[in-house]
């Protein structure tokens, strides 16, 4: 099923499933001004974080078919205009790091909410779709963690073939053991299935011995 049937079939099981289809194509626009751009897998090329947040849809999907509308919100403008706020504008120590993460949450959320507030959503959807953008309740809430599960499963099966050659094994081996940490159970099953590169596979099966 490719993006426009899922969208058409997830919009098809809401209320107002027009709203939310309006609400994904205002996401979407935003994210395909990103100037980075990537071919979309038919010939058209699109901005990144367009192309990342399909990804993420798609695997919330896979992991929670019955998603609520405020969890498919989220995921489809979970790094809305990331490209905005770039890590090279904080400083490049661990501290700068951390506040470059902690303020992008809030500015996703924030960019996330002004669309669905213009939209006409109510103020709970809004405050949910907020605090899933925010991560709040990672390990305790159901619908974070799935979020996070789609996250780490994207990050693994489309990012980190490309990722490993810019840090050093050893740090690879790092990021890939705090990502096993963040999944649930269900996330690492899929994670187990993914059809992952000979050298890939390999730091996997290092960083979980470990």
């Amino acid at each position: 099923m490719n993006d426009s049937e899922l969208l058409k079939k997830l919009a098809g099981g809401l209320e107002k499933g027009a709203r939310f289809e309006e609400a994904i194509l205002a996401f979407d626009r935003m994210n395909d001004e990103d100037p980075n751009r990537v071919e979309d897998g038919e010939g058209r090329h699109e901005g990144y974080e367009l192309w990342f947040s399909k990804q993420l849809l798609n695997t919330v999907v896979e992991l929670r078919p019955d998603a609520s509308e405020a969890l498919l919100l989220a995921a489809r403008s979970q790094h809305i205009c990331r490209w905005m706020m770039p890590r090279s504008d904080f400083p490049m120590d661990r501290a700068g790091y951390l506040k470059w993460r902690s303020d992008l949450k809030r500015y996703h959320a924030k960019k996330a909410g002004d669309v669905l507030s213009e939209l006409g959503y109510d103020e709970e959807t809004i405050g949910r779709v907020k605090d899933l953008n925010l991560k709040k309740g990672i390990k305790s809430d159901p619908e974070c963690q799935t979020l996070e599960d789609a996250l780490c499963l994207v990050f693994l099966g489309k990012q980190f073939a490309d990722f490993r050659h810019k840090t050093s094994e050893e740090k690879m081996i790092s990021i890939l053991r705090k990502t096993w940490g963040k999944m649930s159970e269900q996330g690492q099953e899929a994670a187990l299935k993914l059809d992952l590169g000979d050298e890939e596979a390999r730091l996997v099966k290092l960083a979980l011995e470990g």
